[in-house]
């Protein structure tokens, strides 16, 4: 791997942050991981990038990949890669129809309580966590594509829970 020394003032300039880096990696999208894994997150229009970043650290976590549909942030972009803390390079990314497997779509009511879910993943199926963006949820035909609506009981007064929370708790429910 060669390096080049770079005056600071370029890569201040070139930063975003507000304390810019000393370092900079440039890497290839093709050199990201590829391929489906057993549990998978499967995100719909979600657009903000501190989200699809969040939710490839939460995928990394609990060995899950990610799928996105058009229309999601991209998880190589600035405030992605800050959410994802170095997840993007060892979590598969897949489109969104790719993975096969009971599709779950995470509702924020109705359906079946995730803590009852019986998926087929103790059988060696795989299972494919359907999540919306957060204003929009998931479109009907998306609905429709889904083996079982799931949702995760709130005691609380929230409407509802934020997209990366909400893929975060599913994950770990399925690994309890």
């Amino acid at each position: 791997m060669a390096g080049e020394d770079v005056e600071p003032a370029l890569l201040a300039e070139s930063s975003t942050l507000a304390h810019p880096p000393r370092v900079v990696a440039v890497y290839r999208r093709d050199d990201l991981p590829q391929g489906l894994r057993p549990v998978t997150l499967a995100l719909w229009h979600v657009a903000d990038p501190g989200n699809v970043g969040t939710l490839v650290r939460a995928a990394d976590a609990f060995g899950a990949g990610v799928a996105l549909s058009k229309g999601c942030a991209d998880p190589t972009g600035p405030k992605a890669l800050r959410a994802a803390m170095g997840a993007v390079w060892r979590v598969p990314l897949s489109s969104f129809d790719e993975p096969a497997g009971t599709r779950v779509a995470l509702v924020p009511r109705g359906g079946t309580p995730l803590p009852e879910l019986s998926v087929e993943l103790s059988k060696g199926g795989d299972v494919v966590l359907v999540l919306g963006a957060e204003r929009e949820g998931l479109p009907r035909d998306v609905l429709d594509g889904c083996a079982v609506q799931a949702f995760i009981p709130q005691p609380g007064a929230a409407e509802s829970l934020n997209v990366a929370v909400a893929g975060a708790i599913a994950l770990y429910e399925l690994n309890r």
